[in-house]
């Protein structure tokens, strides 16, 4: 069998046609540069990859392999986030592979209209992403009781009392940062062609800090871009800040949320490294 029959084709992202190459020394999965594939006024961008990795059944057990996955994955957003400094790239899911550059095309053909409209959906746009954490100050409340409680016994209707009042306070404090959250979407959805409401992270995957309140992404127009992150920066200086709130803005990326044809509220975005 000769090399190239054991090759397939690996496709990174759909766009239109380029106005200039990809750089040179750019990159994707095993080292291999990417190239343009064009048809009918669409362009596929895609790499060799080797059979024994990228067929069915060894692909379906790389996917549980993790430090496969992550080096997959960074070098796949690495051929993206060359795209979207150029373009407005429309990302294809991870591990989407054709056997040869005829399957290519005919995805190409067969998908013309759906890729048609959303190239022109995202046309001139990226995506940021923001998202609103309420900080936990759990551990340092439970030291001071604890020290408290070594200090003086307290008796069963203190204990009663001092739970009911911390749970008081931790309500009204959900309620403030689901409200800042609230007010904070509507005045970036004002500034944004489009906006997805994320279902919130779960902390013990994320490992991020605190409860995340609001997970949004915001299809924003590139020459407004500015604008979109002096406002999201601002938001920092308000009093959220000594409620402890955080504010974390994320981007400019291809516009992973917007990409399907007609997306549900709240769909989730395809994963990425932020």
């Amino acid at each position: 069998m000769s090399l190239a029959s054991e090759e397939l084709r690996y496709v990174y992202a759909v766009c239109r046609p380029l106005d200039a190459p990809l750089a040179a020394d750019l990159t994707g999965i095993g080292g291999e540069p990417p190239r343009q594939l064009a048809h009918e006024g669409l362009v596929a961008v895609v790499g060799p990859v080797p059979e024994r990795d990228f067929a069915e059944e060894p692909l379906r057990r790389h996917l549980e392999d993790l430090d496969w996955l992550s080096d997959t994955a960074r070098a796949h957003q690495r051929v993206i986030a060359a795209l979207t400094s150029v373009t407005c790239p429309l990302p294809l899911r991870l591990g989407t592979v054709f056997r040869d550059d005829s399957g290519v095309r005919t995805m190409l053909q067969e998908g013309a209209d759906r890729f048609g409209r959303v190239l022109e959906r995202i046309d001139g746009c990226v995506e940021w992403g923001v998202k609103v954490h309420l900080e936990s100050e759990e551990p340092a409340r439970e030291r001071n009781t604890g020290a408290a409680a070594q200090d003086k016994p307290l008796s069963g209707r203190d204990y009663l009392r001092q739970r009911r009042s911390r749970r008081t306070a931790q309500e009204e404090s959900r309620q403030r940062a689901e409200a800042f959250a609230q007010s904070l979407h509507e005045k970036l959805s004002e500034r944004a062609d489009d906006s997805r409401l994320h279902a919130p992270q779960d902390s013990a995957l994320s490992k991020a800090p605190g409860v995340n309140i609001l997970n949004a992404a915001y299809l924003v127009p590139r020459v407004h871009s500015e604008e979109f992150v002096e406002l999201v920066d601002h938001t920092k200086d308000e009093e959220h800040d000594s409620a402890g709130l955080r504010v974390e803005l994320t981007g400019p990326w291809a516009a992973y949320s917007f990409t399907a044809d007609d997306p549900e509220p709240g769909a989730q975005a395809t994963e990425r490294s932020r």
